[in-house]
C-alpha cells in the first residue's frame, strides 16, 4: 500500500498539474508577440491621427515609416487573428505581380466616389489596395496625387488603425489565452502543447523563408534577369531596412522560444552583419555582378540559419520540420 501524500505534496502536484509545461510558449507570447501587436496599433494610431491633421507625404513619411517598422515585428505571424477576413494581406499586400493594388488604386482615384470612404465601406475594398503598401504609392509615386488622394489617404490610414487594433485585441483577449492553454479541457483550438509548439515554430520557420526567398529571392530573380523592381517596399527605399527588422523579430521570437540556442545567436548575428554591409536600400545592386554575390550570400546565410534553427530551436520545443513551413500551422 503506497504511503499517504501530504497536503502540501498534493498542492505541489495540483499546482504543477494546472500549469502545463510549454517550453518557451508563454515567453514567445509575452515578451515577443503581444509587445509586437501593441507596438503595431500604436504606431498606425499615431499615423491615423497625423493624417487626420495633414495629409501631406512630407508630414506622413515619417509616420508610415514608423508604422512599417512596427509591422515588421509580427509580420512573421500568420496564424489566428491574422487569417481573420485576409487581415495580414489586408495589412500587407506584397508580393502584388501583377500590380493588382495600383491598378485599383488608379480605379478608385477616378472614380473619386466619396461614398466609397466611409469606413464600413472601404473595409470591403479589394485588400490590394489598402494598407501599408497602398499608403507606400499615395505618399511616395507622384501619379497617385490629387484632392481624392488625400481623402483615400486619411480613409487608409484609419482602416489600418482600425485593423492594427483589431488584430490586438483579438490576440490579446482570445487568441494567446488558446496558445497558452494548449492541451486543457475546452481548448478545440490546440488540443495539446505539442500542437501549440509547433504552431510557433512554424511561424518562425515560414517568417524566415519568406525573407529569404521572398524579399531576397524576388529581386534576385535570375543571374541572366535581376529583378530590382521586385523588392518589397522598393518606391519608399526600405527593401533592406525590412530585411533587417524581420531578421530581428524572428530572432527575438526564436530566443524567447529557445533561450539557450547559442548557435542560432551566433546564426542571427552573421546574417545581420552581412545584411548590414549590403548598403544597399533598394537592392539595385543585384543588377551588378558584385552586389548580386552579396546578396547570394545573404540569402546563403538565412538558409544556413534554416538548418540551425530547425535542430536548435525545434529540438528545445521537441518538434521538427515535418511539414511545409510556408503552409502555416
Amino acid at each position: 500500500m503506497r504511503p499517504a501524500l501530504s497536503a502540501p505534496l498534493w498542492g505541489l502536484l495540483a499546482l504543477l498539474a494546472a500549469v502545463p509545461l510549454r517550453a518557451g510558449v508563454p515567453e514567445a507570447v509575452n515578451e515577443a508577440i503581444l509587445p509586437g501587436y501593441e507596438g503595431f496599433t500604436a504606431a498606425t494610431a499615431a499615423l491615423d491621427t497625423a493624417a487626420r491633421a495633414d495629409c501631406s507625404a512630407e508630414a506622413l513619411k515619417a509616420p508610415w515609416n514608423a508604422a512599417f517598422d512596427a509591422w515588421m515585428a509580427v509580420s512573421h505571424l500568420r496564424i489566428g487573428p491574422s487569417e481573420t477576413d485576409g487581415r495580414a494581406l489586408a495589412i500587407a499586400f506584397w508580393p502584388d505581380p501583377k500590380g493588382s493594388g495600383a491598378r485599383t488604386q488608379a480605379r478608385l482615384l477616378e472614380a473619386a466616389d466619396p461614398d466609397l470612404l466611409a469606413p464600413e465601406r472601404f473595409a470591403e475594398v479589394s485588400v490590394a489596395a489598402r494598407g501599408l503598401f497602398a499608403l507606400e504609392r499615395l505618399l511616395y509615386d507622384p501619379a497617385f496625387a490629387g484632392d481624392y488622394a488625400c481623402a483615400l489617404t486619411r480613409a487608409t490610414a484609419a482602416d489600418l488603425a482600425r485593423m492594427a487594433a483589431d488584430l490586438e485585441t483579438d490576440w490579446r483577449e482570445t487568441f494567446a489565452p488558446l496558445v497558452l492553454t494548449a492541451g486543457r479541457d475546452g481548448n478545440d483550438r490546440f488540443l495539446t502543447e505539442a500542437e501549440a509548439r509547433q504552431a510557433l515554430f512554424t511561424q518562425l520557420m515560414a517568417g524566415l523563408e519568406f525573407t529569404a526567398d521572398q524579399r531576397l529571392g524576388r529581386p534576385l530573380g535570375s543571374f541572366d534577369r535581376p529583378r530590382p523592381e521586385r523588392a518589397e517596399a522598393r518606391l519608399s527605399g526600405r527593401s533592406l531596412r525590412n530585411v533587417e527588422l524581420s531578421l530581428a523579430a524572428l530572432e527575438r521570437l526564436a530566443l524567447a522560444l529557445a533561450p539557450d540556442s547559442p548557435r542560432s545567436r551566433e546564426g542571427f548575428d552573421q546574417a545581420r552583419s552581412r545584411a548590414a554591409r549590403l548598403d544597399d536600400p533598394r537592392f539595385d545592386g543585384v543588377a551588378d555582378p558584385s552586389g548580386r554575390l552579396r546578396v547570394e550570400i545573404l540569402q546563403q546565410r538565412l538558409h544556413a540559419l534554416r538548418d540551425v534553427l530547425s535542430a536548435e530551436v525545434g529540438g528545445a520545443l521537441g518538434v521538427s520540420v515535418g511539414f511545409n513551413a510556408a503552409d502555416g500551422d
